[in-house]
């Protein structure tokens, strides 16, 4: 049985304002052709199908496309609710999509309710722990547990007593231990308590996570998080986006393998002059790329954004680490905020112009200062 593992879609998100909805359907178009070329039999979403619980028109029309494409191709799909997702609104409708292949696994009460998939070798149980909080868990299941530890602990305990093929695959929406996190991951807890142990996993043939955007395994190669599909954030810049292909024995797991998505617009920053970023916008091939840009001028200059997206259009973050290292310390630049305002406003005209106010100017200064603070008192 072959299995395309993935995670993290976040259909709808908005990275500074702008809409991802096209680059995610660049992305996603891959996935369907990677599950057609690879004659996959199953592909499973690890959670955070949507970025927020009311999920924008388009996200929706969007999933339902995707959806529509792999089951024309006779491609099960099974997907659990992350923290992103309002769990009771995705699996809407869950009992009749799951008749048509696409099963929802986003209730706890059918947490022992394994979807069975066949292959040539027999059954292939695939279980499915939706994102749930300790105190979900808790009201639940009338138990007592205090952290996500506990919580999954609990979970995976009632899964192992109700195994009864040879070979079971779990979706999990979780933090391991020791994981790697990303900027653009919302936290499940704060102070260390979102975390579990990978040991909890051990029993599955294999374990595919999500909530983590990068790509990695804990413990054991077996239990991986894919990754989300896009870069989320600019500290994923360095991250190589891909979904994971399982490839499932009679026994066991017998191949795994990343295979890359291609990114409509790369996410990734650019250092330098402004002068020197301008010329190498004239000849950049992905000048089209989300790019957060650091100018190394230490001098002000005027529309820097306009200028920039002249050649980048798609700037959506500036840094000026030029600027602040030629800063005044924290005692100088009180000192600034005490100069008069002709003063600072030299000061700023020669910054901008390069020289220095002359008299007639000065004196024109003066003249509007006085204007306004008589319009003030």
């Amino acid at each position: 049985m072959k299995i395309l593992h993935t995670s993290d879609w976040h259909i709808g998100r908005q990275f500074h304002n702008v809409s991802l909805i096209e680059d995610q359907r660049h992305v996603l178009n891959q996935i369907i052709q990677i599950a057609e070329q690879e004659k996959v039999d199953v592909v499973l979403i690890a959670g955070d199908i949507y970025d927020r619980s009311v999920p924008p028109s388009q996200a929706v029309a969007l999933l339902d496309e995707v959806l529509d494409q792999l089951h024309q191709r006779h491609i099960t799909v099974i997907l659990i609710s992350g923290n992103h997702d309002g769990a009771e609104r995705l699996r809407f409708g869950a009992s009749q999509m799951g008749q048509v292949g696409v099963h929802i696994l986003a209730d706890l009460e059918q947490l022992t309710q394994p979807v069975i998939l066949h292959d040539q070798f027999g059954d292939v149980a695939f279980y499915g722990i939706p994102y749930a909080d300790p105190v979900t868990v808790k009201q639940a299941f009338a138990t007592e547990v205090s952290s996500h530890d506990e919580a999954m602990a609990c979970l995976v305990n009632k899964i192992e007593k109700s195994l009864s093929t040879k070979r079971n695959i779990l979706l999990s929406h979780c933090f391991i231990d020791g994981g790697q996190a990303s900027e653009s991951e919302r936290p499940l807890s704060i102070g260390g308590a979102e975390c579990v142990s990978y040991q909890h996993f051990l029993p599955f043939d294999y374990v595919a996570l999500g909530h983590l955007h990068g790509r990695q395994y804990k413990g054991d190669e077996k239990i991986r998080y894919s990754g989300s599909i896009l870069k989320y954030s600019f500290s994923e810049e360095k991250q190589i986006k891909s979904v994971v292909l399982v490839e499932l024995g009679e026994q066991d797991v017998e191949h795994l393998q990343q295979i890359p998505l291609t990114p409509l617009r790369d996410m990734r920053s650019i250092t330098g002059s402004l002068q020197s970023l301008l010329q190498q916008g004239l000849t950049d091939p992905n000048k089209d790329d989300y790019l957060l840009v650091q100018l190394t001028d230490s001098h002000a200059i005027l529309d820097i954004m306009g200028k920039l997206r002249e050649v980048y259009p798609n700037v959506l973050h500036l840094e000026r680490p030029g600027l602040i290292s030629h800063q005044p310390s924290g005692h100088a630049g009180k000192e600034q905020l005490k100069k008069g305002e002709q003063q600072m406003f030299s000061d700023f005209f020669e910054q901008v112009t390069g020289e220095t106010m002359d008299d007639a100017q000065t004196e024109y200064l003066n003249k509007v200062l006085q204007q306004i603070h008589r319009g003030e008192s």
